[in-house]
């Protein structure tokens, strides 16, 4: 057991059976002030007010001044990826963009160059100390994607390293096939349709032998795939028990968010290029919008209308998209701050879209995103600070001071 006392703020109280919030209910951050949690064999077994504190013979943490919060739930993340591409980043000062980059063979094409030279081990040895870094940051469950593989051994790779992840680390993580991440150059220039015949009669088939996917994503946009090449990989994919996740609307208004939508993806995310239609058709669904604010940040484009999609009463989440070409950052704090500043969402309706409803994004949050008893114990300690909102004012500093995942402290 684990006992977590005189807590300052337990904050993002949920009921058992809200999976995610939407609208006005993202502006609210339920809390209990000088509180205290109990952990059991990796689960929240109970918390209340101080004054309900039991007096247990266990692990105990005193958490005075502290604030206590729901581990982050990153939903959307490519970090089995080999060496770096800062070479790139000099392109993009020089006035390149993402998809003049890509056409010079930059990009997608770059990493999966460099990790078709990478051998397993190595490649798990890099991306596991991203993981750790990520924790240190406060996440605790992780959506990872394939998608620099290109080809059926290396797109394995990817995900067995992925799977080995999730054998022998705390955090909680789901695997994502994105072989459908661009056209590898040798099926360029009228030789698409072989790609897409690739990854629905090869990829997906022995994907779905191993059990090494819980989705399937593609990147449905201007330059990469388009809507029917998209519809035919999610139809495929349904036919394995794979539920889609789309990459929508980065570049231009691609028709990913419809597609998506009308094939149940669980998400659609990037969404820079949204308006009122694409709004309408997340409405009544129960597809998740999902916003990457790191992304437009670091590539200089727009920044999805979540605030928009909130006031129409959608739910929306948050995720880093951590991958070293247009977004090779892991922290979601920083993420939380982006959102409040460029996007103009509360501190309660970032958090909210960076715990519950990230976790919904990755099909957890039955068992994940909030302080609900009966969750997983995935939360982290805060140091001694002055209020929530402080967390995304302070968008450099450091706030996070220990990390539980599973009921058990991270060392």
């Amino acid at each position: 057991m684990l006992l977590i006392k005189n807590i300052k703020k337990l904050v993002g109280i949920l009921p058992e059976n809200k999976l995610r919030l939407c609208g006005a209910e993202m502006d609210v951050l339920q809390s209990i002030d000088n509180a205290y949690l109990l952990a059991e064999k990796g689960v929240i077994k109970n918390f209340g007010e101080m004054k309900n504190c039991p007096n247990l013979d266990c692990e105990t943490i005193d958490a005075n001044g502290k604030m206590v919060f729901p581990a982050f739930c990153d939903s959307h993340s490519h970090i089995v990826f080999a060496g770096s591409r800062e070479s790139e980043f000099l392109d993009k000062i020089n006035g390149l963009s993402y998809e003049e980059i890509a056409k010079r063979g930059g990009g997608i094409l770059n990493s999966a160059k460099l990790l078709h030279q990478t051998s397993e081990e190595e490649l798990y040895n890099q991306v596991l100390k991203r993981l750790k870094m990520m924790i240190g940051f406060g996440t605790g469950a992780l959506e990872i994607k394939s998608g620099y593989g290109l080809n059926t051994e290396d797109e394995i790779k990817m995900l067995r390293v992925i799977k080995r992840l999730k054998e022998e680390t705390q955090m909680t993580i789901r695997a994502t096939f994105l072989g459908a991440h661009a056209f590898p150059l040798e099926y360029k220039n009228g030789k698409e349709d072989e790609y897409i015949s690739l990854i629905c009669n090869e990829m997906l088939p022995k994907i779905a032998a191993e059990n090494l996917a819980d989705f399937v994503d593609v990147f449905c946009d201007k330059g990469f795939f388009t809507v029917e090449q998209t519809a035919k990989i999610l139809e495929t994919a349904q036919k394995y028990g794979l539920r889609g996740k789309i990459h929508a609307n980065e570049l231009d208004f691609s028709g990913g968010v419809q597609v998506g939508v009308k094939y149940n993806a669980l998400s659609v995310d990037h969404l820079e290029c949204s308006g009122e239609n694409e709004i309408a058709v997340l409405k009544n669904s129960e597809t998740m919008p999902t916003g990457l604010p790191g992304c437009s940040f670091f590539l200089g484009i727009s920044f999805a209308p979540l605030k928009d999609m909130i006031n129409s009463g959608l739910s929306v989440a948050l995720a880093t998209d951590f991958n070293p070409g247009s977004t090779p950052s892991g922290n979601m704090k920083f993420v939380l701050s982006l959102a409040c500043i460029k996007m103009r969402l509360t501190p309660a309706q970032a958090i909210n879209a960076a715990t519950i409803n990230g976790a919904y994004a990755m099909g957890i949050s039955k068992t994940h995103g909030s302080i609900t008893i009966g969750k997983v114990a995935n939360l982290f300690i805060t140091n001694e600070i002055p209020s929530i909102e402080y967390i995304p004012y302070s968008y450099t500093e450091p706030i996070v001071e220990k990390v539980i995942l599973r009921g058990k402290v991270c060392s």
